[in-house]
């Protein structure tokens, strides 16, 4: 690996130790780049080196988190639905410090959205598609409630109680769903 690459990836780890304890400390929406930069001990043109604004280093933290998450989650038949659930409680449970910081009362509310219409995503992938359907909204919805809940009790629950838990109430509402609703133009 090259001396330039080790010091990118250097910076990077440090402004992202720096986010999650300012995140903590004084929350998302009032944080400012000189603010970070000032903790993680980097210069503002390492910084804009790498991120456009505060957003983008929130992003790419995201997306890499997304990435490992997706790639301990299998697809295989093979593999039961409630190992993929747990591995995916384990990686938050992994990374709880930067997930509780951003999805706390003093975390980013463009997180928590983009949070959820990536687990609507998820979910949706393995659900028959119905023209504007409600579902995958709703088990994206329950499944970020169910991770702030989670992180909120300092984890005390298992991971995998977590993921049996949440896959019972999303078979519930799926199950729900599937249900032939009664034709509303008829009236009562």
């Amino acid at each position: 690996m090259s001396r330039e690459n080790v010091r990118v990836r250097r910076t990077r780890t440090l402004l992202r130790q720096a986010l999650v304890e300012l995140i903590e400390e004084h929350g998302f929406e009032r944080l400012t780049v000189g603010q970070i930069t000032e903790r993680a001990m980097v210069s503002r043109a390492a910084f804009y080196r790498n991120y456009r604004d505060k957003y983008q280093l929130v992003e790419q933290i995201f997306d890499e988190a997304m990435a490992e998450l997706l790639g301990t989650m299998t697809d295989s038949p093979d593999t039961p639905v409630l190992d993929r659930w747990t591995a995916f409680f384990e990686h938050i449970d992994h990374y709880h410090r930067l997930y509780g910081a951003l999805l706390g009362s003093k975390g980013s509310t463009w997180f928590a959205r983009r949070m959820h219409a990536t687990l609507a995503g998820m979910t949706s992938q393995h659900l028959p598609q119905q023209p504007g359907d409600l579902v995958p909204t709703l088990l994206g919805g329950m499944f970020l409630q169910a991770i702030t809940w989670w992180l909120g009790n300092g984890r005390q629950v298992p991971a995998r109680e977590m993921a049996t838990r949440t896959a019972g109430f999303a078979l519930a509402l799926i199950t729900e769903a599937g249900k032939e609703q009664p034709d509303r133009a008829a009236g009562p």
